[in-house]
């Protein structure tokens, strides 16, 4: 049996839930799990479903284009592995536990290429048998470098690109090229501490808490929409060292969990924040 996921975001108005569920009942469809969440603030209805069956998607959309509001967003997708590209630099703890997770099929999705400024993780990745690209910034302005990434990724398929450790600022041409389709790790509990050497940012400030956070990539540098977050506690007797070791292992639990949410399409992107179903 066929499994699909539907994905509403739409004005609320009074027997919304309803109203789906018969077209999808009319449609002789079941509904495998259920989520939904009203913003009272704004009066805005997300709605995530799981359904099994075999149907005709236009019909299936214009049926329920006539019960919801005119400005109803309405997405259709199938449970298959989403194919995905990452993009890393040196640093190989967030690129490592993505490999291992897909060589173990804990990863909803196929890597299709590995892409980097550096040939360091040339190796790591091959030993997973997955195409490695290297694409060297010296002597290049950071348009130019971006340009030939953006043909490095034109090669293979994808669906998102996730930054590992990807240590170069995007421009917005890059950004606009891969509309909410990219995926950052930054190394910092956002908002605090963005830029570069945030762990001996946090180690100056004294902090007691270091964390991570997954969040969309925007033409705003590490203001996109946040996705998962995590912390882990620290004290005094923490090296800006040790800290940053302490907050690879958090880096690398939050790209994970971001991207599985993404993968599962339990992500909705509401202005600059998103809700999580």
């Amino acid at each position: 049996m066929n499994e699909y996921r539907l994905l509403i975001e739409t004005s609320d108005t009074k027997g919304l839930v309803y109203s789906i569920s018969k077209v999808l009942f009319e449609h002789n469809l079941n509904i495998v799990n259920n989520a939904e969440f009203v913003d009272n603030e704004t009066n805005e209805f997300f709605m995530r479903t799981v359904i099994t069956g075999s149907f005709d998607e236009k019909v299936l959309i214009s049926d329920l284009e006539k019960v919801l509001p005119q400005n109803a967003n309405i997405k259709l997708t199938n449970s298959n592995k989403k194919d995905i590209v990452i993009l890393a630099t040196k640093e190989m703890h967030c690129l490592g536990d993505l490999l291992i997770k897909y060589m173990a099929g804990e990863l909803d999705a196929n890597i299709t290429a590995v892409v980097s400024n550096h040939d360091s993780l040339r190796e790591l990745v091959e030993k997973f048998n997955i195409p490695f690209e290297y694409v060297s910034h010296e002597n290049l302005s950071r348009e130019d470098h971006e340009d030939l990434i953006i043909k490095a990724i034109k090669k293979y398929d994808y669906e998102l690109i996730v930054l590992a450790k990807y240590m170069r600022i995007l421009t917005p041409k890059f950004v606009n090229t891969f509309p909410k389709q990219v995926l950052n790790i930054h190394h910092s509990f956002l908002p605090a501490f963005i830029g570069a050497n945030p762990y001996k940012q946090a180690h100056m400030r004294g902090v007691k808490i270091i964390g991570a956070t997954s969040h969309w990539v925007t033409d705003d540098l590490d203001e996109g929409p946040i996705i998962a977050q995590d912390i882990t506690r620290v004290d005094h007797n923490y090296s800006w060292e040790d800290m940053r070791d302490a907050g690879r292992n958090v880096e690398k639990v939050v790209l994970s969990n971001a991207l599985d949410l993404v993968l599962k399409d339990k992500v909705f992107i509401y202005g600059n924040r998103t809700v999580i179903l």
